[in-house]
């Protein structure tokens, strides 16, 4: 699984907007085509379309993310936040196949896109399954 930071969001950290410790996250999954371009996707608005269609246990829109912890790690020369693991029970059909999931935050206007995860691979919940996403976590490092 690879992670992509949007460079808006990267911009949004350099001038102060956001802040993880207040603010509300939400996580969706992307339809097929997705390709996450971390230049031009900003916003919630830029990548709508493509979000995974609503029906058979999941909602457009997401899941709300619960935070787990904001660290200041001296070691690696990071900061990391984590949230909670967030699932989709597949109900009455599939949920997918999906490329992946971006994580947006709900409070600022516009509803800014922090990052994509790449799944690798389209995956698909089939129908009475429960499809889980674990160790969810933003990493910002000092340049080297």
């Amino acid at each position: 699984m690879a992670t992509q930071v949007a460079n808006h969001w990267l911009y949004l950290m350099s001038i102060g907007t956001p802040d993880f410790s207040s603010d509300s996250f939400f996580i969706i999954l992307m339809e097929s085509s997705f390709t996450f371009d971390i230049d031009d996707h900003e916003d919630y608005a830029d990548i709508a379309a493509e979000e995974l269609a609503n029906g058979n246990g999941y909602t457009t829109g997401g899941n709300a993310l619960v935070l787990d912890a904001v660290t200041e790690d001296d070691a690696a020369d990071r900061t990391e936040v984590t949230w909670d693991s967030t699932s989709w029970t597949a109900a009455g059909g599939n949920i997918g196949p999906t490329p992946g999931a971006c994580i947006l935050d709900d409070t600022l206007a516009s509803d800014p896109i922090v990052g994509y995860i790449d799944f690798g691979a389209e995956y698909t919940q089939a129908d009475g399954g429960v499809a889980t996403l674990h160790n969810l976590a933003y990493r910002h490092r000092q340049p080297s």
